[in-house]
């Protein structure tokens, strides 16, 4: 039986030169994965780190961000990934509502730590890119309402396509080795809903596999080829309705890479619409959060399953990260929302809790069923003003971006948030490295300044 739509996309990833992608996507690869790395050290402290390292623990050459452990490939892998999403903090792109780097860094990183040869800092951020195409498509190209957790399922190819790519397959290994992931894909919503701690492990499952399938078929191993659209194949079975033409449509001359976002704040993407509409109320109106009587945001179905749940009182950090009350209630309080914002002693603030009992999520009749906004947010003052505000672009997106300054600083205050925090010359060091990647002769520079 012949490939499908999954053979061209494989192409992409292989044959794709640095030349080919253009300096736009270039520029946002290299922004992205210095983010992505410095986010990975902060979740260095993700409450399953250390049990995902003891329960791995064996001689291996890969390194793990933030950490002076060295692991098996496989298992530097999954603590890489889950390292990066531990914290809410990763980038996404909001209309594929997928996590498109982290996934495939865990497996990249791990890869690069295997190869007996330098790999120069071009190739990964080819890598990067082209991974990012394969994960943002599969997401766009979704028309159902979102059943499995995507950046663990549409993340998953990402990961097999960077990793194939360092650890040199060739297209029909690819191929199989996207067969033999597809037989791995993993990722259940159920611990989204709840706020389980083990939702960004299900990220690091997701690199294990990645890895674990590339090295299966560069020793032959072959999977089934209609990987996306056979009967049993990934959109039949993890997305429902669909348009498969997009998938392919403009490969290799739009960048999906262009159109990620970043995070401004640790928590849900889809939390950062109502927290970015309730700062520009409070700085136009001139109000504090003591003003407040009510707030009602207005919000389409996706992000009111992602984040409209209550807070309440002994939430787990994954869960506060996942409530779109409890980060408003913050942004209101503090004027941002930060790493602490979701620590015991913040979690069980009265007055924190008391706003944000005051904040309502509710649906508006959006039919898109993987729009994260616009959202309409209206704060009741206590006086009885009402004021309210349509969020179109978010912050972090690239129609509202943030600043070089900005992002820097969130890469600062990440690589100094980690369990061993990273030396202020090793974090200068690598946003010099990071700047003049396509100049590294082996992209370890980089990275030797991030672990232990």
């Amino acid at each position: 039986m012949t490939a499908d739509a999954i053979e061209p996309l494989c192409r992409h990833a292989l044959l794709t030169t640095y030349d080919d992608i253009p300096a736009p996507a270039r520029d946002a690869t290299r922004i992205f994965l210095l983010d992505s790395l410095g986010v990975g050290v902060a979740g260095s402290r993700g409450p399953l780190a250390e049990a995902l390292v003891d329960a791995h623990a064996a001689p291996g050459p890969a390194r793990v961000l933030g950490r002076r452990d060295t692991l098996p490939a496989a298992a530097a892998a999954l603590v890489n990934a889950y390292q990066v999403h531990a914290i809410e903090f990763d980038c996404i792109h909001d209309a594929a509502v997928v996590h498109p780097v982290t996934v495939l860094l865990g497996a990249a990183l791990a890869v690069v730590d295997t190869l007996d040869r330098p790999v120069p800092g071009r190739e990964l951020l080819a890598a990067v890119t082209v991974g990012v195409d394969v994960a943002c498509r599969l997401g766009v190209a979704s028309r159902a309402k979102m059943r499995f957790f995507r950046p663990g399922t549409a993340g998953a190819f990402a990961a097999t396509a960077a990793a194939g790519r360092l650890a040199g397959l060739d297209p029909p290994q690819l191929v199989a080795a996207m067969g033999i992931t597809l037989a791995q894909l993993c990722g259940t919503m159920q611990a989204h809903a709840e706020g389980s701690p083990l939702l960004p492990a299900q990220a690091g499952f997701t690199a294990r596999n990645a890895v674990v399938a590339c090295a299966l078929a560069a020793r032959g191993v072959t999977g089934p080829r209609q990987v996306l659209g056979g009967p049993y194949g990934y959109f039949a079975l993890f997305e429902g309705e669909h348009d498969a033409a997009t998938v392919l449509e403009d490969l290799g001359r739009s960048w999906a890479i262009a159109e990620v976002s970043h995070k401004p704040f640790p928590s849900g993407r889809a939390t950062h619409g109502i927290v970015d509409a309730c700062l520009g109320l409070a700085r136009e109106h001139g109000f504090a959060a003591a003003d407040v009587a009510e707030v009602e945001a207005r919000v389409p179905p996706l992000t009111h399953q992602l984040v409209g749940r209550a807070a309440a009182a002994g939430m787990q950090p994954n869960y506060a990260r996942l409530c779109a009350a409890y980060a408003a209630a913050c942004a209101l309080r503090n004027g941002t929302v930060v790493l602490s914002d979701f620590e015991q002693a913040a979690l069980a603030d009265a007055d924190t809790l008391a706003l944000a009992r005051r904040i309502r999520v509710e649906r508006d009749a959006s039919a898109d069923p993987n729009a994260l906004s616009p959202v309409t947010v209206t704060v009741t003052l206590a006086g009885g003003q009402r004021v309210e505000r349509t969020q179109t672009a978010v912050y972090g997106s690239p129609a509202k971006p943030m600043s070089r300054e900005a992002h820097l600083q969130k890469f600062r205050d990440n690589c100094a948030a980690g369990v061993e925090p990273i030396a202020n010359e090793a974090v200068e060091a690598a946003i010099a490295a990071a700047d003049r990647i396509e100049d590294l002769e082996d992209v370890r520079e980089l990275l030797d300044r991030l672990s232990g």
